[in-house]
């Protein structure tokens, strides 16, 4: 029996990579690592991830997505399609909804085209995700999701996956969170090279395996359990990945 990780949300593209990303791929397929699914951190970006797809087909899947606040003048934020109202990302009202517009006005998009979207939802998973009820979003992954039980649990009723990446080693402030979250409904993520295990280190997609055995330890299952079913899961909102994880079977 063949079974492999999926990365849902990671950045294979990013700068910090580019100096032995062959290094990084082969200890990201040795870990056992099927699929990533490529996010971008800017406009910048796209046009690194497609020919990481054309070099690693069966591997890198790509996500594009924009962050609602854009470079301009002086502001910068990463480009992540979701809403992040922390102070220093949306210190007023105006910032919030400005924010909101281009979410919905993504989900429009994403929906029409018959796309999943990979959310970032920092400080706003419950407008996140009543939003994305509104919209009609069916297919969504909230990543390194942070949000209350009871949040994430309108989620779960909606069909919304949650994913979580090693930085919840760290710590057990979300294991309350992981244990109410029906595995049916977590996926797993790096967020490499950001959120690993070590503040100050660069996480690669090979350390996934750190998030998943302590999901499997909040919850009381087995490692390979949670590393087969989440990887199942993924493949509700990324079908596309099915060629990527076809070797994996219960």
């Amino acid at each position: 029996m063949e079974y492999g990780f999926v990365d849902c949300h990671c950045h294979i593209s990013a700068r910090e990579f580019e100096k032995d990303l062959e290094d990084v791929i082969q200890r990201t397929e040795e870990a056992g690592v099927k699929t990533l699914v490529a996010v971008t951190v800017e406009v910048g970006e796209f046009d690194r991830v497609l020919p990481l797809q054309g070099r690693y087909p069966d591997l890198v899947a790509p996500c594009f997505g924009l962050h609602p606040l854009q470079e301009g003048g002086q502001r910068s934020v990463d480009p992540r399609i979701g809403l992040d109202f922390t102070p220093w990302c949306a210190p007023s009202h105006r910032d919030r909804e400005d924010q909101l517009s281009v979410f919905i006005t993504q989900l429009g998009v994403a929906t029409e085209l018959q796309l999943p979207v990979n959310v970032h939802s920092r400080s706003a998973a419950r407008v996140a995700m009543e939003t994305m009820r509104e919209q009609g979003v069916g297919r969504a992954l909230l990543r390194n999701f942070a949000g209350k039980p009871s949040v994430a649990l309108e989620g779960v009723k909606a069909g919304f996956l949650f994913s979580f990446p090693p930085a919840v080693c760290r710590n057990h402030q979300r294991d309350n969170l992981i244990k109410q979250i029906p595995l049916e409904h977590i996926c797993l993520e790096t967020d490499s090279p950001a959120l690993g295990l070590h503040k100050h280190e660069r996480n690669e997609p090979c350390h996934i395996a750190l998030c998943c055995r302590h999901i499997a330890d909040v919850k009381g299952l087995s490692a390979q359990t949670v590393q087969i079913v989440s990887a199942q899961n993924a493949l509700r909102p990324f079908p596309k990945a099915q060629t990527h994880t076809r070797h994996i079977s219960l």
